[in-house]
């Protein structure tokens, strides 16, 4: 008696797995980065920050002195910290508003508890702007006198 299609069919995936397996075998052996020494095995690293084969040739290093190092950011100039604005919404019962910053051009959040005179919208103001954790808001509010 012969054997079935399936059996014949599973002989067959037997051989093929095991053919492939001596040939992955085969390639590993011969792709083998073993016993090579440690010059094969480096890699450099150039002044641009690529990696290379050959080792960095030696050039005049300019030399630095330690003083002339600033570690940090770089200071910001100076600016004034009284800014000016126009308040573009403010609703009376709520308490608060927004001043649009002549400067910068956003809309900066206030309180009635941060008003120094009453205001009104489309008042010109004057105000310091501080940072809390929800994001800038006006402090100092007060309305905007005459320029000398």
């Amino acid at each position: 008696m012969g054997e079935s299609f399936s059996k014949k069919e599973n002989r067959n995936k037997k051989a093929k797995a095991k053919e492939n397996k001596a040939q992955r075998t085969q390639e590993r052996k011969l792709n083998n980065n073993k016993g090579k020494g440690l010059e094969d095995m480096l890699a450099y690293v150039d002044e641009n920050g690529n990696l290379s084969a050959s080792p960095p040739r030696e050039t005049k290093r300019a030399e630095i002195e330690a003083k002339d190092i600033q570690i940090g950011a770089t200071p910001r100039p100076a600016e004034d910290p009284v800014r000016t604005g126009t308040v573009s919404f403010f609703n009376h019962s709520k308490g608060f508003g927004f001043i649009v910053d002549d400067k910068s051009g956003e809309d900066i959040f206030f309180h009635m508890n941060d008003l120094l005179e009453a205001v009104r919208e489309k008042d010109k103001v004057t105000f310091l702007r501080d940072r809390n954790a929800k994001g800038y808001f006006a402090a100092s509010v007060k309305k905007a006198g005459p320029k000398p």
